[in-house]
């Protein structure tokens, strides 16, 4: 009787060339899964920028990104039984590709999400929010599961990103959480289950009160950019001004708008 466990005698393994061709194949998943990261990067860049140019605000402090290696893919496949092939890995995997946004205050992050959600080639598959409703440990963050085109040179490839939106505090508290949780291996000692619990707590409430803060400053000085940023000479208006006066003076705009008949 063969001595081969069980899970290797019903899935023998392939030969040389199979094995090389399933690597390239991979390979090549892993890589729409980068580029797939790249347009969520992409779209919240502009988001960011638009605000920060057009809306004297920025609602996005920091953004990140997290591609699963191929040794992780393939450690996982083999820990949760899931078929070592790309459709296998795509039907069950839904965490190859992750995006992180930090925002400064907890509006914020409902007010990112509701702008990449109204970009017409994002599909939402499935929303977690942790915000309101706290995992037991304490964690919380707004997971996003989207599902994304991704243009290649002979096919479009569907690609689905989980995109994470926390504030600076829970950003904090969650890298914490995970070094500890990584040191011990999961068996975390109660006493220290209970300080993250509380330190959890602690930076929501942070959380509120900066935010309390904050809406009672902008409602005192109104939506105007800080008067430290300002242009030291001119505003935009002012500018325009001079512009329209320096053409007057000469007698015309000229580039098809010369004033004179």
């Amino acid at each position: 009787m063969s001595k081969l466990p069980e899970d290797v005698r019903e899935h023998p393994i392939p030969d040389p060339a199979q094995l090389r061709e399933l690597v390239v194949e991979l390979r090549r998943l892993v890589l729409t899964y980068k580029f797939g990261i790249d347009e969520v990067m992409t779209k919240v860049s502009i988001l960011r920028d638009e605000f920060r140019h057009m809306q004297n605000y920025n609602p996005v402090e920091h953004v990140g990104s997290r591609l699963k290696s191929l040794e992780s893919i393939v450690a996982k496949c083999r820990r949760k039984g899931i078929p070592l092939t790309p459709d296998g890995v795509r039907a069950q995997m839904f965490d190859i590709a992750g995006v992180r946004i930090t925002c400064s205050f907890v509006n914020d992050i409902y007010l990112v999400r509701d702008m990449i959600l109204k970009q017409s080639d994002m599909t939402l598959l499935e929303e977690r929010d942790y915000i309101k409703h706290p995992k037991a440990t304490g964690y919380k963050s707004l997971h996003l599961i989207v599902r994304i085109p991704v243009f290649l040179s002979d096919r479009v490839e569907n690609v689905i990103v989980e995109i994470q939106l926390r504030t600076i505090a829970m950003d904090f508290w969650a890298s914490l959480e995970h070094k500890i949780y990584y040191k011990y291996d999961g068996d975390v000692p109660r006493h220290l289950t209970d300080s993250l619990k509380l330190a959890a707590d602690v930076a929501w409430s942070l959380d509120t009160s900066m935010e309390r803060i904050h809406d009672e400053v902008k409602a005192i000085s109104g939506d105007e950019e800080p008067v430290a940023s300002r242009h030291n000479l001119h505003t935009p208006e002012e500018m325009l001004r001079d512009f329209w006066r320096a053409a007057e003076a000469d007698g015309g705009f000229g580039y098809g708008f010369d004033s004179k008949p």
